[in-house]
């Protein structure tokens, strides 16, 4: 019999997803799968009642303006969202503060509005154990600086930044803080008007437990925000522009309601399991995984000295093997899936030093991994260490002897 997968790529996508999550999803599409808001009758409106609920139930679990719920939106994944928000609060001379952990969802749209644009930007880089000091965002402010823009947990290292003290710099300075939330979002508590923080982006299929293919923004009120696609709402149509009403005014064409459906559910399941007991078991599980893999010589561990303000994603190599052949070794051998390369993230890995290598193993622990899968993983890199210094070994002697 074939072995189950062990997977360790929750940072990439949360698989697999609460059993509650499937059910709803499929019940409410088999039941209420026609087009929201778009007519009348009884079941379109049925289905547009989730949808407005939904967004008054995120705009809550995100710390927002309650009274403001029409200013959640929704789009595809977290990537969506921040090309919405980066070009609708950047223009031609604007500054720009982001940091060297930033995924690509936010490098390239940043980079497009320096170099098509006419936008400046400024990529603060971190310390030696992966976080970014606020004093830093705080010295690169300018006079022109619009935006501080921050992945909140990096998925490479899994570090979590001071989001509150960040905010606090960008509120007294007058300055948008938007706040990347792909790896926190239902695993760190995120309170925006607690923590200074102007707009969130998120995605719905990682800790959120939902589906691929939601995501999305939640916008504090006195934020103002640039139209940069037009296209059909099903309201006012004979309007020839697109409406400047939230949520219409960043949100494009029928909506994604088997997302909203999943984000549903996933709310449903982080309410009943408790976001602070989830990120406890999984940070119990990382901690286990890194005092493994400190044991195994070769083993090189990255800004995971302390995991105080740190997420179950842990970055790794082996001295003497490519990242990409520890995955290929995971999988085939030991039916461990881990995520290899650069992870999207060019920067963090530029400023480690792994660049030259192709970057490192991400081992991301997830709600449902166990004990057993994190001491067959410490197994497989010890079984791997084991093969290299044996080939190292050879490879020696046979040189002694050329």
């Amino acid at each position: 019999m074939e072995k189950a997968l062990i997977y360790f790529d929750n940072a990439a996508t949360v698989w697999p997803k609460p059993e509650n999550v499937y059910r709803f999803m499929d019940e409410f599409y088999r039941t209420h799968g026609v087009n929201p808001g778009r007519s009348g009758y009884d079941l379109a409106m049925e289905a547009g009642s989730l949808l407005d609920r939904l967004r008054k139930r995120m705009t809550r679990f995100f710390g927002g303006d309650e009274d403001a719920s029409d200013r959640l939106v929704f789009g595809y994944n977290v990537t969506d969202a921040l090309n919405l928000i980066i070009p609708g609060l950047v223009s031609s001379g604007d500054h720009v503060i982001t940091t060297n952990l930033e995924h690509n969802s936010v490098i390239r749209p940043v980079n497009h509005m320096v170099r098509d644009h006419g936008a400046e930007a400024t990529f603060v880089p971190f310390d030696s154990a992966g976080f970014v000091d606020p004093e830093d965002i705080a010295r690169a402010m300018r006079p022109n600086t619009k935006l501080v823009i921050i992945n909140h947990g990096s998925n490479v290292l899994g570090t979590v930044q001071a989001i509150k003290e960040i905010g606090s710099i960008c509120r007294e300075r007058g300055v948008t803080f938007v706040v990347d939330t792909a790896q926190t979002a239902g695993i760190v508590p995120i309170n925006m008007k607690e923590m200074n923080i102007d707009v969130v982006a998120f995605t719905g299929h990682k800790a959120l437990m939902g589906s691929m293919g939601i995501g999305g923004l939640c916008i504090r009120k006195h934020v103002e925000v640039k139209q940069v696609r037009s296209g059909g709402t099903g309201v006012r149509s004979i309007h020839p522009f697109h409406l400047e009403e939230y949520p219409w005014r960043l949100e494009y064409g029928t909506p994604n309601m088997v997302g909203v459906a999943s984000l549903w559910a996933g709310q449903d399941w982080l309410d009943e399991n408790g976001i602070e007991n989830v990120h406890e078991r999984e940070m119990r599980l990382a901690q286990r995984l890194v005092d493994g893999f400190r044991r195994i010589e070769g083993a090189q561990l990255y800004c995971c000295d302390s995991l105080e303000n740190h997420l179950s994603t842990i970055l790794m190599n082996l001295e003497g093997v490519d990242p990409g052949d520890i995955g290929v070794m995971l999988d085939v051998d030991h039916n461990i899936a881990t995520r290899t390369g650069l992870h999207c993230a060019p920067l963090v890995h530029t400023q480690l030093g792994t660049l030259p290598r192709d970057g490192g193993v991400r081992f991301s622990i997830g709600a449902f991994n166990t004990e057993q899968e994190v001491d067959a993983a410490i197994t497989g890199i010890a079984d791997i260490a084991q093969w290299a210094h044996e080939r190292a070994a050879k490879s020696r002697c046979a040189l002694a002897n050329a």
